[in-house]
């Protein structure tokens, strides 16, 4: 399994294990009941702590992303994609919100930020 790790990012690394994971998960990278590496091994492979890995894990647990089976190891949950998806979408209305703040309070316009929006959509395609 791949991971990327930034140490420069400001984001900790647990969150990054987090995040990739779940994008793993949810656009079926990882199937379900599927082995992920074991905390140690995923430490090691990223070279980073033990302690780091086992949160990253718990928080996965938590989320109903992960199942950990002590003496068996973490695999991949079977999750409900609906509320996978409701939790995105939240995040994402969380970030416009955010953007729409920083508009406001700079006198930003909607078109300006239409704008926007446009031209990051055609970078991505």
């Amino acid at each position: 399994m791949e991971i990327i790790i930034s140490n420069s990012s400001g984001i900790p690394i647990y969150e990054q294990i987090i995040e990739q994971i779940k994008n793993k998960i949810l656009s079926c990278q990882l199937k379900e009941d599927e082995l992920l590496p074991s905390i140690r091994a995923l430490a090691r492979d990223l070279r980073c702590s033990v302690i780091t890995t086992k949160k990253a894990y718990e928080e996965l647990e938590k989320e109903g992303f992960v199942t950990m089976i002590p003496g068996k190891g973490v695999y991949v949950a079977k999750i409900n994609r609906e509320l996978a998806l409701e939790e995105e979408k939240r995040k994402i209305e969380e970030l416009m919100e955010k953007i729409l703040f920083i508009a406001k309070n700079n006198s930003i316009e909607r078109k300006e930020l239409q704008d926007i929006w446009k031209i990051l959509c055609e970078e991505d395609k």
